[in-house]
């Protein structure tokens, strides 16, 4: 996948990462190490904190962890991969978002997603996504990483299900 966003807009000269923290920063780092090895360089990488753009902020977090954003670069003009590991409602990306813009206009904002589960609640679609599949909303979708590879896991009911997760 990594192949299709360097070839997309004209390669990767003007583009920048920025994962959303707790799933998508660490999937940041990843694509810009495969970007460095297909292209002989990398873009630079930043990580965004939502938490204070929820919509439901207020209501769902009365004593909010609120971790830091670290983007180091102008997004002014440029192509931002926003990257984020599962994609459900879309609230989380509409989130990001806004966190994004307040760092400037970029020229662009593409999507790209590990695990893309349905049920959106907002017009939100990834641009790039490794795997998708309907998950009925009582169960629950983890990525987590086992001996340096990504897996999902759906959960329901106390029973645990994986699959193997392939080219980010």
């Amino acid at each position: 996948m990594a192949g299709e966003i360097a070839e997309r807009d004209s390669g990767i000269q003007d583009l920048a990462l920025i994962g959303i923290r707790r799933g998508g920063e660490v999937l940041a780092r990843r694509i810009a190490a495969l970007l460095l090895e297909l292209e002989g360089h990398a873009p630079p990488v930043g990580e965004v904190d939502i938490t204070l753009y929820r919509d439901d902020a207020a209501t769902a977090l009365p004593n909010p962890r609120i971790g830091p954003s670290h983007i180091s670069f102008p997004v002014e003009g440029r192509r931002i991969l926003l990257i984020d590991d599962v994609l459900y409602t879309g609230r989380t990306i509409r989130a990001a978002l806004d966190a994004v813009l307040d760092y400037g206009r970029p020229r662009r904002i593409e999507l790209f997603v590990l695990f893309d589960r349905g049920g959106r609640e907002l017009p939100i679609h990834p641009d790039y996504v490794v795997r998708a599949a309907v998950v009925p909303p009582e169960e629950h979708v983890d990525v987590v990483e086992r001996d340096g590879e990504l897996w999902t896991l759906s959960t329901a009911s106390g029973e645990a299900r994986a699959a193997k997760e392939g080219g980010a």
